[in-house]
């Protein structure tokens, strides 16, 4: 059995009672025998709902979501969730959680249907005729209901990852973890897996780990940016777009003057454009004649917060 297959507690038992569904984190810190410090003191709020968590590459997105699955131990801090002491009482936690890993490995040459069904045994739903609804209603859902009959190890990339979007909604979990969840999908299976996360979010937290910004403007009501390890800032997406208004600013430049530009301003974002390039860059006044002001998006918050220009918000959360 592939050691991605993360999402199998045990059958039965009584789950805790968590009061809130709340996702409380504090000090968290984890470092690899490598001496990577992938986690440096991590404090985070999760509430209800979708969360969106952003950061490049290396940030050490992928070790806070195993962290919080389970799969990893964290060498100091705390992991609430409601009255539940996840970090001593991981398999509480697996009862109730629902996880798609970034890398979802599967039983080469066992259909989609029968993989399912297979996992919807380990996460205790033992009616077989439960389990028969649960698994077409949920294939139907990803839009894999016509290929059930084909082996999981056939699929393509895409196919694959709406296999693991399925298995992760198994059992109705109480938290999801999502680990770059749209990699892999088309912009229609995109838009269709999102509006269902959104959906599912009306009950649970819903952390989606990303690097892509779009996922987390388009759906998140509260986000967060890790970067080095680190909590860079978190809040709701809006204020923090609104903290930033009146300081971006953006000029039409030719190729050969984007030296000099990045030389001499704070670049957030450029782009081709028609031969051209399209900078916006940080200011708290306009930079020159050639700027103009432009609204700001969640882009310009993201790479303004990686670089360490971003204005203080009050009641956002900020590594010390």
């Amino acid at each position: 059995m592939p050691s991605t297959l993360v999402n199998n507690p045990a059958a039965g038992g009584e789950v805790a009672d968590t009061g809130q569904r709340h996702i409380r984190i504090r000090g968290l810190c984890k470092t690899y025998p490598n001496g990577t410090r992938a986690l440096q003191g991590v404090d985070l709020d999760i509430p209800l709902g979708m969360f969106g968590l952003l950061g490049p590459n290396g940030a050490g997105k992928s070790t806070l979501m195993r962290i919080l699955a389970t799969l990893q131990q964290a060498d100091a801090g705390s992991v609430w969730f409601g009255d539940l002491n996840v970090l001593q009482e991981p398999q509480l936690m697996r009862q109730q959680l629902g996880y798609l890993p970034q890398s979802f490995g599967v039983y080469p040459g066992v259909s989609a249907a029968q993989l399912l069904d297979h996992l919807a045994i380990l996460k205790g739903i033992t009616n077989s005729r439960e389990r028969r609804e649960t698994v077409a209603g949920l294939l139907q859902q990803v839009d894999l209901y016509d290929n059930r009959h084909k082996a999981v190890g056939s699929f393509s990339g895409g196919m694959r990852q709406r296999f693991g979007i399925a298995q992760a909604l198994l059992g109705s979990p109480r938290v999801i973890i999502v680990d770059e969840p749209t990699a892999g999908l088309d912009p229609a299976q995109r838009t269709r897996f999102l509006n269902l996360l959104s959906a599912v979010g009306e009950e649970a937290p819903i952390i989606l780990s990303t690097h892509i910004v779009e996922d987390v403007s388009e759906l998140c009501p509260q986000m967060a940016i890790i970067a080095h390890g680190r909590l860079v800032l978190s809040g709701e997406p809006q204020r923090l777009m609104d903290a930033l208004d009146g300081r971006v600013w953006q000029a039409t430049i030719a190729r050969d003057t984007l030296a000099s530009y990045e030389e001499h301003h704070k670049l957030i974002s450029t782009r081709f454009y028609l031969g051209r390039i399209v900078i916006n860059v940080f200011a708290e006044r306009r930079p020159g004649p050639e700027f103009e002001p432009v609204r700001p998006d969640l882009k310009d918050v993201y790479f303004s917060a990686l670089a360490g220009w971003l204005p203080t918000v009050p009641g956002q959360v900020e590594a010390g």
